[in-house]
């Protein structure tokens, strides 16, 4: 009888371990790549696509960010970037080409925000 008591113990540590690591939540690295500096490229108001004159964003490669005197971290969680500070927190929808779109709510409805990475400095030198 010890035998079987001893491989049924088993099987239930197995089968709890196997329970945990379903149910464990998943963790999203941090996706190469999207580190650089971004435009803004175009921003979406009342439905009229306008130019845009945002500030540059930077996002390093050690999980910061800049943006017109706003520093802080970001996370890369699925789809989507998070910037975020001590105070203040925003999303951005990853699009392919190395877009990041910002969605808020405005005083006049919804606005749109759309930064692409940029490849070339002016001029042509590489950016890293």
């Amino acid at each position: 009888m010890p035998f079987f008591q001893t491989m049924n113990r088993n099987i239930i540590l197995a089968s709890a371990a196997l329970l945990l690591w379903l149910a464990a939540p998943q963790c999203h690295a941090q996706t190469v790549g999207i580190a650089g500096k971004y435009t803004c490229a175009q921003v979406k108001a009342h439905g009229k696509v306008k130019p845009c004159a945002s500030a540059q964003l930077n996002l390093k490669n050690d999980g910061r960010f800049e943006l017109r005197g706003w520093e802080g971290d970001y996370v890369v969680s699925g789809e989507y970037v998070e910037l975020s500070d001590k105070l203040v927190k925003s999303k951005a929808r990853l699009e392919p080409g190395f877009k990041l779109v910002f969605r808020y709510r405005g005083k006049d409805g919804m606005v749109e925000v759309t930064y692409e990475r940029r490849l070339s400095a002016p001029g042509g030198e590489a950016l890293s």
